[in-house]
């Protein structure tokens, strides 16, 4: 039974997450309602990371079993044309070993977070960006960030329903920066791991967040980290500025 990666770009606002749901529109469901329409079914597909309710995807990667060939391109065309009118698109699509899978052959995963500071009510980013109405200080907010990146118990960062059997993690990568676009300055978080916890990036900005605003210190970061206690995060931001960028692999399947 060939397998097929596909990349999936998705604007999560009408969905209740990635994972299907019975009484829900989820992103999931959407690609596995419109395998059906192309070949028989039922059919379950896997993905890198499990976003969600208003997260957004720029590169979320999945696989699907068909029971014929297809040729890639013709697939994901397919699959296109039955998505209609759902925020949803295959981006690319590949031919993979029987035994590669989205989840766990993933070697990285990479997280975007946007927040977009002005006063005025935002109008083309809105759905894709948290507003704050002031300017935040991002150089302290990386010093604050610096206190995270690297093997720690991230229990401070986790929600508690997060069904991970661990709360030790290794962050690679958690840079801030200003990004000055149309709508007005913005500050983008790169953030990167293996693997999180849940809500482990919206923990992130929302404390960092108060750092950049002035309420919080980066020596508080550190402390809320030692403290391994869930009370002592900052507040958990909105959905809506997060995305799911890029998904590494031994191999990319996409090529490079």
């Amino acid at each position: 039974m060939p397998r097929y990666a596909l990349k999936v770009e998705y604007h999560g606002a009408p969905f209740a997450g990635w994972q299907r749901q019975k009484d829900q529109p989820t992103v999931q469901g959407a690609i596995e309602t419109a395998l059906g329409r192309i070949t028989p079914g039922p059919h379950t597909i896997a993905a890198a990371g499990r976003t969600d309710a208003g997260v957004h995807a720029t590169g979320q990667v999945a696989h699907c079993d068909l029971p014929d060939p297809w040729d890639p391109f013709r697939l994901s065309e397919a699959l296109n044309h039955h998505l209609k009118p759902a925020p949803v698109a295959i981006t690319a699509c590949a031919e993979v070993a029987e035994d590669w899978h989205a989840r766990f052959s993933a070697r990285e995963r990479q997280y975007l977070f946007r927040i977009l500071c002005r006063r005025a009510p935002a109008t083309h980013q809105s759905g894709l960006v948290w507003q704050v109405k002031t300017l935040l200080d991002v150089p302290t907010m990386q010093e604050a960030a610096n206190h995270l990146v690297g093997q720690h118990d991230f229990t401070t960062f986790r929600s508690t329903i997060c069904q991970a059997e661990s709360p030790v993690k290794t962050l690679n990568r958690l840079a801030v920066r200003a990004v000055e676009t149309p709508h007005g300055p913005e500050v983008h978080f790169d953030v990167r791991a293996r693997s999180f916890l849940h809500n482990q990036v919206r923990s992130f900005v929302g404390t960092l967040e108060r750092v950049g605003a002035g309420s919080w210190t980066p020596a508080d970061v550190a402390q809320a980290l030692a403290a391994r206690d869930r009370a002592a995060c900052g507040p958990v931001c909105p959905p809506q500025g997060l995305y799911l960028a890029h998904v590494t692999y031994e191999g990319p399947p996409f090529g490079t």
